[in-house]
């Protein structure tokens, strides 16, 4: 392509390999031999906001979107947790649908990429809302502090009752999940840095009780809460008992070899890097154990067969366990492949102008 440092059929190749990295430091030192044509500084401002999208930071995602006039944009604001306590887009706190179909779709480019470690890291943070997700039928959002007391208020939630089995940590996170959208923006920000994650272990207490379903009937997922409060005993017990299958679903993985591998991951020393023969035995060990048959044969995942479009992701299945734990169909989102496809246009315009 003109005016870049490589030809056009490498310019396609990193692009095809989303390595949008490559891209922008190639399209910098264009910038500076051929006078910024305005074409190609917008294919640089493309491939630096994909760049910043595959880094999964969700608090930037609603500042990268407003600047690009696009489809994929509105997606991307939806993926992102909100900046401001009471902002009127919820983002990620009204709904986990669209950042867990980015975070497949970004865990597909890390193995495209041949990224095992971010293979495991986004494996990882898959499995850090997964509670929340599960809950977000039932919620009508996703642990939105900001209208979480309309379900849990005037319960035992972030109280003192010892009848709570909330560990304390727990009870601080319920607390602070009630008042992070009352006060300013530092304090609603170390929420979200600190606890949110852990306001769905709060929740999965909750669901999985002693008066929904009986012991032995399912895995054991650990702590859960034996007089569970009103706001779950109100539910219909059809309800209450499919949100204990999805949560205990949730649990498992979160718990499962594969995520297990990014805590024996440290950074450094030169050690502990999985290989892609590694992550491969323990995602297979992983759905071994999520698939498996259920006491009560209740398991969301039961039946569950890996289709032609389920071998073709990084961790051949992902998409089932996460449609299934959200209770719809779910799969990889199209973000990433979108501002990829407004590269290579805007650096097809680019060379269309230098040829007129």
């Amino acid at each position: 392509m003109a005016g870049t440092a490589v030809g056009a059929t490498a310019m396609k190749a990193l692009l095809d390999g989303h390595w949008y990295d490559a891209v922008v430091g190639l399209l910098d030192v264009s910038l500076d031999q051929t006078g910024s044509p305005v074409d190609l500084g917008h294919a640089r401002d493309l491939s630096l906001a994909a760049r910043r999208v595959l880094d999964l930071d969700a608090e930037d995602f609603a500042e990268i979107a407003a600047g690009f006039d696009r489809p994929w944009a509105g997606r991307l604001a939806a993926s992102g947790f909100p900046a401001e306590p009471r902002a009127a887009v919820r983002g990620a706190l009204g709904s986990l649908v669209p950042l867990y179909e980015l975070m497949l779709e970004i865990l597909d480019v890390r193995a495209v990429r041949r990224e095992p470690l971010q293979v495991v890291v986004t494996a990882h943070l898959i499995g850090e809302y997964l509670a929340q997700l599960a809950w977000e039928s039932t919620l009508g959002h996703a642990g939105d502090p900001l209208r979480l007391g309309e379900l849990v208020g005037g319960s035992r939630w972030g109280t003192d009752d010892r009848a709570c089995p909330h560990s304390a940590a727990l009870r601080s996170t319920a607390r602070r999940a009630l008042n992070a959208c009352s006060g300013d923006t530092a304090g609603y920000t170390a929420y979200l840095d600190r606890f949110h994650s852990r306001q769905g272990d709060a929740l999965a207490v909750c669901a999985v009780n002693g008066a929904t379903v009986g012991a032995g009937q399912r895995p054991d997922v650990g702590d859960w809460c034996p007089t569970p409060c009103r706001f779950v005993t109100d539910l219909p017990l059809e309800q209450r008992r499919d949100l204990d299958a999805r949560v205990r679903l949730a649990r498992l993985y979160v718990e499962s070899p594969v995520v297990a591998l990014r805590h024996h991951a440290p950074v450094g020393h030169f050690f502990g890097v999985p290989s892609t023969a590694e992550i491969s035995a323990a995602w297979l060990q992983t759905w071994h154990k999520l698939s498996a048959p259920w006491p009560d044969g209740a398991n969301p995942l039961l039946g569950q067969t890996l289709d032609r479009a389920a071998a073709s992701e990084a961790l051949p299945g992902m998409a089932a366990l996460v449609s299934a734990v959200a209770g719809q169909p779910m799969g990889p989102g199209r973000v990433l492949r979108d501002i990829g496809d407004d590269v290579a246009r805007a650096l097809e315009e680019t060379e269309q102008e230098v040829m007129a």
